[in-house]
């Protein structure tokens, strides 16, 4: 598992399978407006996208975070 953060986008990615290759992730849930995950054409969870994560992850945790 690995976690990187877009500072200018304030996103935050889990990747539950890394790396995730071009094409993989083959449906995408919206659970809310902050939270997206991506799953694989066996429905396997692949990643979950995280908007404004600034506001709902701990600050300590961003900075331990990949930078993209």
């Amino acid at each position: 598992m690995r976690f990187e953060y877009d500072k200018e986008a304030d996103a935050g990615y889990i990747y539950i399978e890394y790396p995730i290759k071009d094409g993989e992730a083959k449906k995408t849930i919206q659970l809310n407006e902050n939270i997206i995950l991506d799953f694989d054409a066996k429905d396997k969870l692949l990643g979950v996208e995280i908007l404004n994560a600034s506001k709902v992850i701990d600050k300590k945790v961003i900075l331990e975070a990949e930078a993209i």
